[in-house]
């Protein structure tokens, strides 16, 4: 015998209903968390944890957790004094356009990674080019180590650098490894990144103005 609409109703209805997405909630506290929450970098772990605003600030204060997660700052910069090139870009051996470099305290070395179909990929880097490349900048003078990033790109000819919080990274390389079609990544792709990049020009700040700030 079928059963009708009205009794396969409830016993369905789980399956059929759409679920509300489950609320984020704070790593530590376990609070929920609003969509622009901030982040903390585990440095055992070398991952990111959703963080409320109250263990954010807590994690910012000298000795927390015996330094083991560190609050991702919130600034954005740039430098318009510095100017990248085709010879610095060479010398510092990234295969594509877009890459970001940050310090890992841990290995006491720079890192530099790039987004992929697959995800983050390591490039090698020597300290000797990243300065001749970067190291006049005072953008690398204020990066801070495992938390912030100096995202580069370049288009057309043109170059940019800005320092950014580390997770604004790792999230353009989920959305490119989601929207990658492609050898060169697609029209989809290429127009989030410009839409990213875009942002991060709206938000960062001239890197004199953080000096004298």
């Amino acid at each position: 015998m079928t059963a009708s609409p009205a009794t396969r109703t409830p016993g369905l209805r789980r399956f059929l209903t759409e679920r509300p997405p489950r609320p984020e909630r704070c790593e530590l506290c376990a609070v929920p968390v609003d969509a622009d929450h901030r982040h903390l970098v585990d440095t055992e772990k070398r991952a990111l944890v959703c963080a409320c605003a109250a263990c954010a600030l807590l994690m910012q204060q000298p000795g927390a957790a015996a330094g083991r997660f560190r609050t991702v700052p919130a600034r954005y910069l740039t430098d318009p004094g510095h100017r990248l090139d085709e010879s610095a870009w060479e010398a510092l051996q990234i295969p594509v356009g877009v890459a970001f470099l940050f310090r890992n305290a841990a290995l006491d070395r720079l890192v530099a990674l790039y987004p992929s179909p697959a995800g983050a990929t390591e490039s090698e880097l020597e300290p000797a080019t990243w300065t001749a490349a970067l190291g006049d900048s005072p953008l690398a003078a204020l990066l801070e180590p495992d938390v912030e990033a100096l995202l580069l790109r370049r288009t057309d000819g043109r170059f940019e650098c800005h320092l950014v919080p580390i997770d604004i990274c790792y999230e353009l390389v989920g959305r490119m490894r989601l929207l990658w079609q492609g050898f060169d990544g697609g029209a989809e792709a290429r127009a989030a990144l410009d839409a990213f990049f875009a942002d991060v020009s709206r938000r960062a700040r001239p890197v004199d103005e953080q000096v004298r700030s």
